[in-house]
């Protein structure tokens, strides 16, 4: 008994690019046996056998679900707008790398049953590439070129290509295409200039470039002896400076100890009532020794020397002796201490 068959055998394979549209073919003819309704069903084949599938289109009675798989909402449907004229094609729009995965097309009408695979690979181009170099762009030295794509499906391969100057590679450049890398042994003042690394695989391209610049060695002589000069120069500073500090603390040592020295040597000072008292005592000594010849000169002497209210005046003494012929100054005008004049016996000595 004849039935129902899917023509569309092509082609089993797509790859595509991301953001780009694919068609997944499916056609079929339909026999006069199957007389049951049709029915069209896409579905997406996990590869984890475990999951279930998810149907991802469907036309039945004459009307189309689209809306099972919200992934693909808006950018999957039916390339025939009426499937059941024997055109059960799928178009999917703006792939995605999650698309990747097996389809089937199902196609049901009773008794007749048939089912295509079709496999999708979505490939993403090459983007966000960087070039960075690694070594001392140094003459002699060894300095390599890296350039990575940071989006890209594999495989990817690298390439590069000199954009100034001499257009081809340096003689002793080394270049790896699966990891981008380009080795330039024993670099010369010739190697410097523009370099441009393109990055592809099967669904697109891009690239970057880079600035090389040899230059000839620095002078490490005159590096190391200039860093040993400051270094010397360093330890002077810091040397006197700790000498400095050394000298100032021993001289506020010493004069902290000479200070407390002369503190203790000092003696207390004498108060105002015992300075008066020996004032008026050494006056007192003074007057007793004095000759009768002298006395007159002495008298003539101001006692306004001693201060009368600054210090504690004598406490006055009975006379025990006879009062003398030769008259004493009157030292209460004065505002002095009265004082005993000793007298004088009949052949002039003092009694």
């Amino acid at each position: 008994t004849r039935s129902l068959t899917i023509t569309s055998v092509d082609q089993s394979m797509f790859e595509k690019a991301q953001g780009e549209k694919v068609t997944l073919p499916c056609t079929f003819e339909l026999s006069e046996e199957d007389e049951g309704p049709l029915d069209i069903e896409w579905v997406l084949i996990p590869a984890d056998n475990q999951k279930r599938e998810k149907i991802i289109i469907m036309y039945a009675v004459d009307r189309v679900y689209d809306t099972y798989y919200g992934a693909s909402t808006g950018r999957m449907q039916f390339t025939n707008l009426d499937p059941k004229s024997g055109d059960g094609s799928l178009d999917i729009l703006n792939l995605k790398a999650a698309d990747t995965g097996t389809y089937q097309c199902k196609v049901k009408k009773a008794p007749g049953v048939q089912s295509k695979k079709i496999q999708l690979t979505v490939l993403v181009k090459p983007a966000r590439t960087e070039c960075s170099i690694e070594g001392s762009q140094v003459i002699g030295k060894d300095v390599t070129l890296k350039c990575v794509s940071q989006e890209g499906s594999p495989l990817l391969s690298y390439d590069w290509r000199r954009v100034s100057g001499a257009q081809d590679l340096p003689a002793t450049s080394m270049l790896n295409k699966n990891t981008g890398e380009l080795l330039l042994k024993n670099a010369s003042r010739e190697y410097s200039g523009t370099y441009n690394c393109v990055a592809s695989n099967r669904v697109g391209t891009d690239e970057c470039s880079i600035e090389l610049h040899v230059t000839p060695p620095v002078n490490t002589a005159a590096i190391i002896v200039g860093a040993i000069i400051g270094t010397l120069l360093g330890l002077s500073v810091l040397c006197s400076l700790i000498f400095c500090c050394c000298k100032k603390h021993r001289e506020k040592k010493y004069e902290k100890e000479v200070h407390h020295d002369i503190r203790e040597d000092v003696p207390p000072p004498k108060s105002r009532s015992s300075t008066a008292r020996s004032y008026i005592g050494s006056n007192r000594s003074s007057l007793g020794s004095m000759s009768p010849s002298n006395m007159d000169g002495y008298t003539k002497t101001p006692y306004s020397q001693v201060p009368s209210e600054d210090f504690e005046r004598a406490p006055p003494q009975n006379p025990t002796f006879a009062p003398s012929k030769v008259a004493a100054p009157n030292l209460s005008r004065m505002g002095a201490v009265p004082v005993m004049i000793p007298a004088q016996s009949k052949d002039g000595s003092i009694v």
